[in-house]
């Protein structure tokens, strides 16, 4: 899966975090660049009002199907073609280790894996919020959060979330944990050690997600970046300690199915929603 450190220079160094941040960004933007592409091809071509379900819907398919798992896979099998120019160009003597993305269905022991990673890391989320409102109450200030787009349009449009749900599961989670952990993290990892690696992978996937929320003062979308940081290093660690790359693809993919569920439920049955929503959307 990943290779260990058996040395490293400063150029190796740097040429690992610019790629990883470029691999992450570049997923993305290429996903939000055919949702565009997709969207517009609808309007124009056929007519189709996009509404918000079919917005979500192209948004899922580009964006963490193409964009993040197409970039991952594509990554991973023209590397051995492209590794080689980059270095020569660089004057980087070349490297014979092979880069491949783990993947095994999960044995016992990774499901186990899966059950307590989930634990924590919506347990890690959960108190970074509440920690957040404690603080609030403690000073009696407000810090401004902003809200991530796809909790903001199941806000207006609830059944949406019904979508989100299974997609979780089925796209968010295997699309991300396959570029941010599989290559992200894979990609450090081949020149930092393996703690290393692990937080600066989390670190870039967490402030990725800065150009996903939606209003909010520039402390308080910082502050929801931080707390996503909390679950983002527990799938990076359930990675690196199982090697199989479905193990954080579940935690992630059950994580974020379970928000939207309790989103769900408090915008169709609860009358406390401004309350119960606020402490929910926080952490989504």
């Amino acid at each position: 899966m990943l290779m260990d450190v058996t040395r490293r220079s400063p150029i190796a160094s740097v040429i690992a975090v610019v790629s990883a941040i470029g691999l992450g960004a570049g997923g993305l933007l290429l996903g939000f660049l055919l949702t565009f592409v997709g969207g517009g091809v609808l309007i124009v071509g056929f007519g189709v009002e996009i509404g918000a379900s079919l917005g979500l819907v192209l948004s899922l398919v580009f964006v963490q199907g193409v964009g993040c798992a197409g970039v991952a896979l594509a990554y991973a099998y023209l590397r051995p073609e492209i590794q080689p120019v980059v270095r020569d160009l660089l004057g980087i003597p070349p490297d014979a280790s092979r880069f491949s993305i783990g993947a095994s269905v999960p044995n016992l022991r990774d499901v186990l894996v899966v059950v307590g990673g989930y634990v924590l890391a919506f347990g890690g989320a959960l108190a970074g919020a509440f920690a957040l409102s404690a603080y609030q109450a403690l000073t009696n200030t407000e810090i401004d959060t902003g809200t991530n787009q796809a909790a903001e349009i199941g806000m207006s449009n609830p059944e949406t979330l019904l979508l989100l749900i299974p997609a979780s599961i089925l796209l968010i989670g295997p699309g991300e944990e396959l570029l941010f952990r599989g290559v992200v993290q894979g990609r450090l990892r081949e020149v930092f050690h393996p703690a290393i690696a692990i937080v600066l992978a989390s670190t870039v996937f967490a402030a990725l997600h800065w150009f996903a929320l939606t209003g909010g003062s520039a402390t308080g979308n910082l502050v929801s970046v931080a707390i996503l940081v909390v679950p983002s290093l527990v799938f990076g660690v359930s990675y690196e300690y199982t090697g199989n790359i479905v193990v954080p693809a579940l935690i992630h993919g059950v994580y974020n199915a379970t928000l939207f569920t309790l989103l769900y439920v408090t915008i169709a049955y609860s009358d406390a929603l401004p309350a119960a929503g606020t402490a929910i959307t926080a952490i989504v």
